[in-house]
Formats: C-alpha cells, sequence, structure tokens
C-alpha cells in the first residue's frame, strides 16, 4: 500500500516537474505579478525577455474580460497562429494570474494578457488596479466577451477605466514622455478599445438596422451615462459562431488596422513602455482597504488617491498616491473638526487674509530682529509677539499695564486644520524663553570651560603625579589604555589600577578587590580585568610595609575627589528637573531618550545627548554639529539642528 502511494506520488512531482518545463519553455513570461509587482529586473532584462531590440518601434496590446470567457486563447489564435504562447487550461480555476507577456514580430506587438475579471481572489482592489495600469500603457485594448447580451459590466469597465485614465494617468504618462523627449506625447489620447463578442444563438450587434453597430454601441454608453473621452476609439467586432472553431478573422483584421495605423499614436521603443508601467507601479501601489470603497464603480478614486486620512475628522487625502514623493503636502476638502489632543487650531494674520495671502502667524518669545538676550528681556517686560513676515509685530501680550485686547478679536483670526499622521504636530505657542535662558548660561559656561580646560587639566595631571604612590606610571607617559590599547580622548579621564599602577580605561577598570600588598588595606579599591583575574600583583611584605606611607596624599586626594562628585551628583538631580520644566513641548523627554536618533548610538557619560531644534528629537553631537535657524519653531536665530533637519531646511 505505501509502495503504491509512494509511486503514485512520484509520478504527480514528475507530471508536475513537466507542466512547469513546458511553462517555462513557451514565449510568454510573467511580467507583473498579482501584488502588482514587476517582474522585470530593468529594461535590458525586459527586452531579453520579450526577445526584440531597443531600437524597433512597438506597440501594445492588452486583453481584458471575465475570466473564463478564453482571453488567452484568443490572443494564441489571432496573433501566434494557434501556437500556444499564453497557457490555456480545462481547469476550472485560473490559468493567468497577474500580467503576462510576449512579443509578436510581424506587428511589431507587445501583447499583454490579464487576469479575468469576477474571478474568485483575494486583492480584488489591487487587482483591478493593475488591470486600468496596463490599459494605460496599451494602444489596443480588447475587451473579450462570450455573454449573449453585452452586460453592464462591460460599460462600466471602460466608463470608469475612462474617466480614472484622464484623472490620474494623464499626468504621469504626460510627465514620463517630457522626460524621454518624445515628439507626441504618450496621453494626448489613450488607447483604441475594441469591444469583441462572441455569441451562439443570439444576433449580433447592429444586425438589424442600418446603424452602425460601433454608433451603437456608443449610444449604449452615452444612454448609461458613461463617457469614453480618454479613448481613441471605441470599436464593435461581433462574431457568431454555431459550430466550433471560432472565426476570428474579423477581429485580425481590425487589430491589424489599428496596429499600422499612426494617426493617434506612433511605435515607440519598449524601454519607453518599461518605464512607463515601472513609473505608473512606483506612483500606484500599496495596500488598498475595503473600507470606504465605492462598490458601484470599477475603479473608485481610492485606488489612486492617497490612503492618510485626517486624525481629526477622518476626512481622506485628496492628492495622489506617494505625492510626498514630490514634496507635495498631504490636502483634504472640507472644513476640519478642533480637537484638544491636537491643538489643530492656527492663528492667521488678519491683514494679510483680506490682501489674499494665509499666513500663518504663532506666539513666540522674542521678534526675528531682536537680539536673544535683549529678546529675552523684552519679553519679560512686555510678554509674548506674534510676527508676520509680511506686516511684523501685530501683537504683545503685555504691551499695555491695562486694557490689552484679546488677539483674536483684533489682528488674527483662527483656522482649524487637518491632521495627518507622521506630520509636525499643531503647538498652542512657541515661548521657549526657559530653554533660550538655559541654552544661553549652557553656551557661557561651555565657554569658559574651554578655554580653561586646558590650563586646569595640566595642573591636575601634575598634582595627580605628585601625590600618586612611586610604581604608579606618570599620566604624562600615558597615552593609551594598557588594557585595550585604545588611545586616551583629549577630555578621557586615564584610572590606574592600584595592584599594578598602569593605565587604564574606564571600561578596562571596572573591578575592585583589597591590595594589601600594595599598603591600601582590606577596603576593595578599583583595580584592572588582569590583576583581578590573577588575584592581585605578588610583592613582597617589605613593599606592603614601606609603601603605606606614600600613599596618605593619595587616599586624601580620593577622598575629597570622592565628596566632590557626591556633591556634583546631587547638583544633577535638581538641575535635570529644571531642564524637564523649561523643555519645549514638542522636545522628546529626556527619560525616553536612550540613543541618537540618527545613527542610533547608544548616550553615555561619554556621548551626552542633545535636541534638535526642528523635530525635537535626541541626537548626539557629532549628528547635530550644525545652526540653522527654525522659525517655524519660534527659533529666529541659528540653532542646533541635526543633520537630517538641516538637509531639508536648506532644500526649502
Amino acid at each position: 500500500m505505501s509502495e503504491m502511494l509512494l509511486k503514485e506520488m512520484e509520478e504527480v512531482s514528475l507530471g508536475q516537474s513537466k507542466e512547469e518545463e513546458e511553462s517555462s519553455s513557451g514565449r510568454s513570461f510573467l511580467l507583473i505579478d498579482e501584488n502588482e509587482s514587476l517582474q522585470v529586473e530593468n529594461e535590458g532584462h525586459f527586452l531579453r525577455k520579450l526577445g526584440c531590440s531597443a531600437a524597433e518601434g512597438v506597440k501594445v496590446l492588452s486583453i481584458f474580460g471575465n475570466t473564463g470567457d478564453g482571453k488567452s486563447h484568443t490572443l494564441n489564435h489571432v496573433l501566434f497562429d494557434g501556437e500556444e504562447v499564453f497557457a490555456t487550461s480545462p481547469s476550472p480555476s485560473s490559468c493567468t494570474i497577474g500580467v503576462w507577456a510576449a512579443y509578436e514580430p510581424r506587428l511589431g506587438l507587445i501583447v499583454l494578457d490579464t487576469e479575468g475579471l469576477l474571478g474568485a481572489a483575494t486583492q480584488q482592489n489591487q487587482r483591478m488596479r493593475l488591470l486600468l495600469k496596463v490599459l494605460a500603457v496599451s494602444d489596443v485594448a480588447v475587451y473579450r466577451t462570450r455573454a449573449e447580451r453585452l452586460h453592464n459590466d462591460m460599460f462600466h469597465f471602460f466608463g470608469s477605466a475612462s474617466a480614472a485614465y484622464l484623472k490620474y494617468f494623464t499626468p504621469q504618462l504626460r510627465a514620463l514622455s517630457n522626460r524621454c523627449g518624445l515628439d507626441v506625447p504618450l496621453s494626448n489620447l489613450g488607447p483604441a478599445a475594441v469591444v469583441f463578442q462572441e455569441t451562439s444563438r443570439t444576433q449580433l450587434l447592429g444586425h438589424d438596422t442600418t446603424v452602425p453597430a460601433d454608433i451603437v454601441l456608443q449610444k449604449r454608453f452615452h444612454d448609461l451615462g458613461l463617457g469614453t473621452e480618454a479613448f481613441s476609439s471605441v470599436q464593435y467586432v461581433g462574431t457568431q459562431t454555431i459550430t466550433p472553431p471560432t472565426d476570428f478573422s474579423q477581429l485580425k483584421e481590425t487589430i491589424t488596422k489599428q496596429v499600422k495605423s499612426t494617426a493617434s499614436r506612433a511605435p515607440r521603443q519598449p524601454d519607453i513602455v518599461f518605464s512607463a508601467l515601472q513609473a505608473l507601479s512606483d506612483r500606484f501601489c500599496g495596500e488598498i482597504s475595503d473600507d470606504k470603497i465605492s462598490m458601484y464603480s470599477f475603479f473608485p478614486d481610492e485606488y489612486f488617491t492617497c490612503p492618510s486620512v485626517c486624525l481629526s475628522c477622518s476626512i481622506r487625502c485628496k492628492n495622489g498616491m506617494n505625492h510626498q514623493k514630490d514634496r507635495m503636502p498631504h490636502m483634504a476638502d472640507g472644513l476640519c473638526q478642533y480637537a484638544h489632543q491636537y491643538n489643530n487650531k492656527v492663528l492667521i494674520c488678519k491683514k494679510c487674509y483680506e490682501g489674499g495671502r494665509e499666513v500663518i502667524v504663532v506666539p513666540k518669545t522674542s521678534a526675528s530682529t531682536d537680539n536673544p538676550w535683549f529678546g529675552l528681556a523684552k519679553y519679560a517686560w512686555s510678554g509674548y509677539v506674534l510676527e508676520c513676515p509680511y506686516c511684523g509685530i501685530i501683537y504683545r501680550s503685555r504691551q499695555y499695564w491695562l486694557g490689552n485686547q484679546d488677539p483674536e478679536s483684533t489682528v488674527v483670526r483662527t483656522e482649524v486644520k487637518h491632521v495627518w499622521q507622521g506630520s509636525e504636530s499643531f503647538q498652542a505657542d512657541h515661548q521657549n524663553a526657559a530653554q533660550r535662558v538655559l541654552d544661553g548660561v549652557n553656551y557661557v559656561l561651555q565657554s569658559v570651560s574651554e578655554y580653561s580646560s586646558g590650563p586646569t587639566k595640566a595642573v591636575t595631571a601634575w598634582i595627580t603625579d605628585q601625590v600618586a604612590p612611586p610604581y604608579w606610571r606618570p599620566n604624562a607617559e600615558i597615552t593609551e589604555c594598557h588594557g585595550c590599547k585604545r588611545v586616551f580622548g583629549e577630555a578621557e579621564r586615564k584610572h590606574h589600577c592600584r595592584a599594578c599602577g598602569e593605565g587604564f580605561c574606564q571600561a578596562c577598570s571596572t573591578r575592585s578587590m583589597p591590595v594589601p600588598e600594595r599598603g591600601w588595606g582590606r577596603n576593595p579599591v578599583r583595580v584592572c580585568d588582569a590583576c583581578y583575574q590573577q588575584g592581585g600583583a605578588a610583592q613582597t611584605v617589605q613593599v606592603a610595609q614601606t609603601e603605606p606611607k606614600a600613599l596618605v596624599a593619595r587616599r586624601v586626594t580620593e577622598m575629597a575627589q570622592s565628596t566632590l562628585d557626591m556633591v556634583s551628583t546631587a547638583v544633577d538631580f535638581p538641575l535635570c528637573f529644571v531642564k524637564g520644566v523649561a523643555r519645549p513641548d514638542y522636545w522628546v523627554p529626556d527619560h525616553e531618550i536612550t540613543q541618537c536618533h540618527q545613527c542610533t548610538k547608544a548616550f553615555s557619560s561619554s556621548v551626552p545627548k542633545h535636541h534638535c531644534r526642528a523635530c525635537g528629537q535626541g541626537v548626539c553631537g557629532g549628528c547635530s554639529a550644525q545652526c540653522r535657524p527654525v522659525p517655524s519653531r519660534g527659533w529666529d536665530h541659528p540653532v542646533r539642528v541635526c543633520d537630517a533637519c538641516a538637509t531639508q531646511l536648506d532644500s526649502q
């Protein structure tokens, strides 16, 4: 029983591999998968797959229709003389997933076979958007149907595709044609649409009237209120098949005529076709939520517009997908509602608004023309200011001792703005007086410290050497860590091992143990890792008896230094509290910052944390060495910003 089962599994496996080998040896290849991902790497790969040269002029034909209506079969018989270039199968499941491509050299035609409509598949929204991207790069679009009577689905497909093509794809294709230097823009006229209907019992469209079938078809579009302006022409081709095989001669004649016609579109190089597909794939991509998708349209706006919604009022952004790549902000129609958690109310200069400009003003500590210290003094006396870049200072909160009016009733008007995910949060004001005072004090202290650091270090090193035990290596001779051989920085502290007397960095001298043989008594003292593992230096009893007198001065120095360190630590706590109170609202709190936001380097005593005045993130000194004015945050004079914000400010 088990042998028979293994034999059957082997036969199934061999059969599957044979089918895969046969499919891979065909002339068609997968161009775009069901996730809208291009399966060719570049233009050269695209040309090799097609089997055509880069200099040949080509056109693109694509076919659409419901699943099971024989789209692949139609392409094989019309363009490839019945050869199975595109796979067909009697299986009840669809054999065409995604978009498959092949090249027809006689007509110079790139043929695209698409996935059928109304199929039982997931991600229907993405698959529908994929069909429209294929339609956008096509010169001829064939809709294949076996319905005895034309269904409304076909009319709505073309009508929705026409509207979406004109609204979203025309600007993208026009920009592409400008980049490629084409004489005739690709987007002047859309593809030629051909409706191919095959019936068995029903008469063809226009059979019982003298009016041409194309006119009857256009009238049906008009009666349904659907437009076809995006298509250069809409033609009807019908055939009645009472007994097989199907007669494709009229369809082949129509396709040949459309391909050879240059009235609307001329042949173009294959790399331009690939560039168009790539540009549309990069622009219109990403998941599409099923929420708020119109079920009465084949190609609703949600397929091509930005998926972001306002956090306050839940209105969707009206710009196209990935518009932020073009540095276009989010936009939405309609008014927003105020939310206290987002504080999305802004002040607009009333005089500029009446003059046709919308200028947002924010309360600031001082005017942009004031000296930083003089501006703080004026803030203490006259309060915050509202400054317009066109009108100057329009308001001071304490301009008069009595009778100061509210700015909203005099010089500004309020407006509620939309709030978008990832954008800068709105703020009630930019009154950063406390932080500016701290910055000024820190600047003065840092300047004094830098100027006096050289002499102070020299004197400290000399005093340390004078009180050091005889077996300690002098500080002047220590240039690198004795353990890890790392060169000491200019401000880095050197530590001596109490056992061997060599100089080490902080990381290599974290151990402590008693060193009585050196005269340090029974209390644990700092030693290096090597001495800790060895258990101390092997010294004679005579050394232990003679050296304690030489250690008295060093012990006194260490006690004084420990006392100063404790005082410094005690002062750090209220200082951190003051910094937390003075911190602007958009700054990330210090206790939440563990590493640099730019280089992800962990903060430590040797890598202090700084705040970028533009984004408020915590960064290290190396990633925030530049200074720029940040008027949008209330910093009119050059202040510390991170490298990313500096680049963004320079590009504005």
